[in-house]
């Protein structure tokens, strides 16, 4: 025990004995460090705890965010898909209510008459032409409801045809109307009322989707797309009852029978024209402007629907931003046009010949030989021309276009859904023919025409479809700036010098590609070449050239009614294909 305290005692006086050592200054520097050190020591201690207590906040902050954000996405996009849902339902429900009335006119035209179809689609304009006026008076006219505009949709060539289309179907109206007041003593008082209302309708519907045609509406979304859904299953109410509809071309043969038998001295109860000149002009108008009726339906359409897949859309800055294309030059181009001239100069001739000869009371069958003969001459000309231009595609440094675009998309369905027209007449004539007469040398004709035009169909579809899928050469990203891009990553406050660089690259790759190598040249000629030949083979239905109903042989083996619905429902979609086809081919030369 004394040994311990002792031990105690000596360690005590010598921890008292260096402390004293110590200076008192150095005392004093000790005991600031002490009491400076102790705050920071306690700040970086909190800084240290808050660190630590937000290191792990921070994410879970984001990921609220993202699932928050995820969250209202997704139900913007139920709610869009919704809406989707129940105006196509609506669509399809008008349409199949008024398919019942017309084909019940057709097979049961007695319980159903062609004025109880009027009635139904005179209740539908009337509806689609006060959505029309609402639309364009206070829908488009609220903030915020028109924030972007597609770039792609409603091309001028689109525009120009809807305007062009819709007079000529305008014209058709004026010539019924004056056809009904010539009859007016034994016509009733709907047959001219309907003509007046469709005037009406044609005119506020073009003006709008002239006006609107790009518009994405971001306000009364689901009321917009019933909207336009109403107005597109009208318009293909129109079309379906002008396909099968042919009570005003049977009424002019008719007509024209009694008006013979009159002169011959029989004595009929037929309602005759008074004015007969004035009457003959209002049957010629009526039956050359008859499938433009139909080809301004088809365009509305497909305005239409192109219009309901942009409503609620949001366009990215780089996807509204509307690429600068090039103007349309020829760059050299000389082989196509000239060609391609030549196809036009020869058409435009065969055509006349053939309108002055149906000018008479027949058509000779020399005139038939000549129609047939030059179709069996151009067609397969376009065929190798589409095949070519696919081969030479395959072998382009281009790369595809992946990018979500639903005018392209639509421009390929109707591409191909038009082409069915033709090609469905086509194969309704093989087997006439084959089943018939197949040894004579017109209908030798015939039946080369009808397979060379399935087949360059096909080809002129393959060859713009994969022209459509190319990136086109102004919107390509210059590989010598990639590379910089890659090698130097734009560093921050330098978008001047990044915008310069931009300029200075796009202006190198312009003028390095300003010369055509032998592929673009080649696309070049053949786009040309099928922009005009499209034109030839468009002017020669739209304008009243209908061999396949007036050479006889089909409307024999089939009937007349069944043939008249047959080409009227192919007819038009073939005179869309080629006009169509003439507006994605100068894409395709543009692109090249």
């Amino acid at each position: 025990m004394g040994r311990g305290a002792r031990e105690a005692a000596a360690q005590s006086r010598g921890g008292r004995a260096s402390e004293a050592s110590v200076s008192p200054g150095q005392t004093i520097r000790a005991g600031e460090a002490q009491e400076t050190g102790e705050t920071p020591a306690k700040e970086n201690h909190v800084a240290t705890g808050a660190e630590q207590t937000r290191a792990p906040a921070s994410p879970l902050n984001r990921s609220w965010l993202l699932r928050h954000f995820s969250l209202l996405l997704r139900r913007d996009r139920q709610a869009q898909k919704a809406g989707q849902l129940f105006s196509g339902l609506l669509a399809l429900n008008v349409v199949f209510l008024g398919g019942a009335f017309i084909c019940s006119m057709i097979f049961n035209n007695v319980a159903i008459t062609l004025g109880d179809v009027w009635i139904l689609l005179a209740a539908l304009k009337a509806l689609a032409l006060l959505w029309l006026l609402y639309y364009t008076a206070r829908t488009t006219r609220r903030p915020q409801a028109v924030l972007h505009r597609d770039p792609h949709a409603g091309p001028a060539w689109v525009r120009g045809s809807l305007v062009l289309f819709g007079s000529c179907s305008i014209c058709l109206n004026v010539f019924r109307v004056g056809y009904g007041m010539s009859h007016i003593r034994c016509k009733s008082q709907l047959e001219l009322v309907f003509p007046a209302i469709e005037i009406i309708f044609i005119g506020i519907q073009t003006w709008v989707l002239w006006k609107h045609s790009k518009d994405c509406v971001q306000i009364q979304t689901n009321f917009t797309r019933c909207g336009l859904m109403l107005t597109l299953a009208t318009n293909l109410l129109l079309w379906l009852l002008a396909v099968t509809n042919d009570s005003m071309h049977h009424e002019i043969e008719t007509e024209l029978s009694a008006l013979m038998e009159k002169f011959s001295g029989n004595n009929t109860n037929t309602c005759l024209c008074l004015n007969v000149t004035a009457c003959e002009v209002f049957q010629k108008g009526y039956l050359m402007l008859y499938p433009f009726s139909t080809e301004y339906s088809l365009i509305c359409c497909g305005v239409l629907f192109v219009m309901w897949k942009n409503v609620g859309r949001r366009l990215t800055p780089h996807t509204g931003s509307h690429p600068g294309t090039p103007p349309f030059h020829l760059h050299g181009a000389i082989l196509g046009p000239v060609l391609g001239l030549l196809v036009l100069v020869a058409g435009t001739c065969v055509f006349v010949l053939f309108q002055i000869q149906a000018s008479g009371p027949a058509i000779a069958r020399q005139y038939f030989t000549i129609y047939y003969g030059f179709h069996a001459a151009a067609l397969p000309t376009m065929s190798l021309a589409c095949l070519a231009g696919t081969a030479i595609h395959g072998l382009e440094e281009r790369e595809l276009d992946t990018l979500k675009n639903p005018t392209r998309s639509l421009d390929v369905v109707l591409l191909m859904g038009a082409a069915l027209g033709q090609m469905g007449i086509s194969y309704f004539s093989i087997v006439a023919i084959v089943a018939t007469r197949p040894h004579e040398l017109l209908n030798h004709l015939i039946l080369a025409y009808s397979l060379l035009l399935i087949l360059q169909h096909i080809a002129q579809n393959l060859f713009i479809i994969e022209g459509l899928h190319r990136r086109p050469l102004w919107e390509a990203a210059p590989e010598s700036l990639a590379g910089k891009w890659e090698a130097e990553p734009p560093r921050r406050g330098s978008l001047l010098e990044l915008g310069q660089d931009l300029r200075q690259a796009s202006l190198a790759y312009i003028h390095s590609y300003s010369h055509l190598n032998w592929k673009r040249r080649a696309l070049k000629e053949i786009s040309l070449f099928l922009i005009l030949c499209n034109i030839t083979l468009w002017m020669m239905p739209a304008f009243g050239i209908h061999p396949e109903f007036e050479n006889g042989l089909e409307k024999d083996f089939y009937g007349y009614r069944t043939w008249f619905t047959i080409v009227n429902f192919g007819l038009p979609l073939g005179v869309f294909y080629r006009m169509h086809s003439v507006g994605v081919l100068v894409e395709v030369y543009l692109g090249a």
